[in-house]
């Protein structure tokens, strides 16, 4: 990896995005780090700087632009052009995720805060996820792709999901999301073809955050009910562990391995996709 490149991570304090950081700070480049929670931003600074790497935390809301163009400047103003840009901010929202994978009558009068069927999500809840993870990415390719143009090229990274492949059971706003991200990427990486940025995304399968740990798995080490599911339609038998994705992402940055790749979402999912489950 060049070492004079600059990176930018959105979503950067998270789980993924912050595995990707530091690999990328340890090969030398200097990266960008961006996120809501200038705390969490922080902690994989610190991390970076005590490695010997170079970072900085720019607090960004990645669905405003106005928010990412001043995190632009500050970037431009503290590490230099930028080339490379991930954009890994996402997540989702109680309010819009069904306690239930199928219609149920209860839900047509329902006074249960803890029973959500589809009649009872709230849709602002709902509409926050998706502007989260469809616009939260797509700004980003907005101000910073017009730069990296301006310079003469790049490479974007987006993070896709199984539910963009797969509409999962109760995560139907983060689905609806996530599968248009894939055709987005598609559209940007024929579109910036003549920028000569390169666009592409990975699509990790089931990984443990801190939220998914506790959806997945047991104070005890075990799986809960949806967790086991999950274990038993993927053929390797395993969450993913971050570290597992910066192969990919190294891969999709290099200009020399993938210099003829975009447009495409590689799957990091242990075999879920593959798997019928029958």
């Amino acid at each position: 990896m060049d070492k004079n490149k600059v990176a930018i991570v959105t979503g950067a304090g998270g789980t993924l995005c912050s595995e990707m950081a530091r690999d990328l700070a340890s090969k030398g480049v200097k990266v960008a780090l961006l996120g809501r929670n200038i705390e969490k931003l922080l902690i994989v600074e610190n991390q970076i700087l005590e490695a010997g790497g170079v970072a900085i935390s720019v607090s960004t809301d990645v669905t405003d632009q106005i928010s990412v163009e001043r995190a632009q400047k500050i970037i431009v103003e503290k590490l230099g052009a930028f080339s490379i840009l991930i954009n890994g901010a996402g997540g989702n929202q109680t309010e819009a995720i069904t306690t239930i994978n199928k219609f149920e009558p209860k839900e047509l009068n329902n006074d249960d805060p803890n029973f959500r069927g589809f009649f009872n999500l709230d849709m602002n809840m709902f509409m926050n996820v998706i502007q989260t993870n469809s616009m939260g990415s797509i700004i980003p390719c907005f101000v910073f792709g017009k730069t990296m143009a301006e310079n003469g090229g790049g490479s974007i990274i987006n993070v896709a999901s199984m539910s963009s492949f797969r509409a999962l059971s109760r995560v139907a706003a983060y689905a609806f999301a996530k599968a248009g991200m894939v055709s987005f990427t598609q559209w940007l990486g024929a579109y910036l073809a003549p920028a000569n940025i390169r666009v592409n995304a990975i699509a990790p399968g089931f990984f443990l955050n801190e939220r998914s740990t506790k959806l997945l798995t047991t104070p005890d080490g075990g799986f809960t009910e949806r967790g086991e599911s999950i274990i038993n339609l993927t053929p390797m038998k395993a969450f993913g562990k971050a570290s597992q994705l910066v192969g990919t992402m190294n891969y999709l940055l290099d200009d020399e391995a993938s210099g003829f790749v975009t447009g495409i979402t590689i799957s990091v999912d242990g075999g879920f996709l593959a798997s019928a489950g029958i």
